[in-house]
């Protein structure tokens, strides 16, 4: 059955087909525009902050190719180095925000937790949907941010995780560059902060169901659980959010 689902606020989300159209309509523009350096590249993955309006967190509103050429000057320069992330192969580059973005999520509060929306809703068709709350971006004030923390993945643990999941090898070929850019994410702080819960219980799942395979630390999921208590990403769209 292909129907509508809805979200919490009674509206109909797109069902899973043009979901997956929309994906690839996405997938064949990125390498073709040339979104590469020597260093990095502007993975798949990462498209939705331009092009998708359910995205949700930070939604970005600025040249794909210009983006990814700030972030290799800034990187070569020595002024934005590689920190480590959660995982060998995934790394930081902490840059001002010079695209303007807006942060991608915002505190709850009293006065603001009844505008909270909830619904079920994928990533991708090739992943479970999964249970996710957001504010809608018209029902919050939300501020500028100050950096972009731009995450990356190494190329060899973006073919395993095409490898992994049969819908991805249709993609096409990943660029010779070490590093692909798979999230932006526009925030207050120069550091990183946790990933949503449902995001490291993806992870732990492993690359069959689009995470990374990585286990579940119990200390950092506990700490991603009092942030993400206390914070909800923003949704521009009116149709719900499209996953976590």
């Amino acid at each position: 059955c292909r129907a509508l689902s809805r979200t919490a606020s009674g509206r109909h989300a797109p069902s899973r087909a043009t979901a997956h159209a929309r994906t690839t309509r996405m997938a064949t523009t990125t390498h073709a525009d040339g979104l590469v350096t020597d260093v990095f590249f502007l993975d798949d993955f990462a498209i939705r902050q331009w092009d998708d309006e359910r995205y949700s967190g930070t939604r970005i509103a600025f040249d794909k190719a210009e983006f990814v050429k700030r972030v290799h000057d800034a990187h070569v320069s020595g002024a934005s180095p590689l920190v480590d992330g959660y995982a060998p192969f995934c790394k930081h580059v902490f840059v001002p925000n010079f695209v303007g973005a807006k942060v991608g999520c915002v505190s709850i509060t009293e006065a603001n937790a009844h505008k909270l929306k909830s619904g079920y809703s994928s990533r991708s068709p090739a992943e479970l949907a999964v249970l996710t709350r957001w504010f809608q971006a018209s029902d919050v004030e939300i501020p500028e941010a100050t950096h972009l923390d731009v995450i990356l993945y190494s190329r060899e643990q973006l073919e395993l995780e095409r490898a992994a999941v049969p819908s991805k090898g249709e993609r096409p070929p990943l660029p010779d560059a070490p590093w692909g850019i798979i999230s932006i994410k526009a925030q207050s702080e120069d550091y990183e902060t946790p990933m949503q819960p449902i995001t490291m219980m993806r992870n732990a799942l492993g690359r069959e169901e689009g995470g990374s395979g990585v286990p579940l630390d119990r200390e950092k999921y506990d700490a991603s659980v009092k942030y993400w208590s206390t914070h909800a990403p923003i949704v521009v769209s009116e149709d719900g959010a499209n996953g976590d």
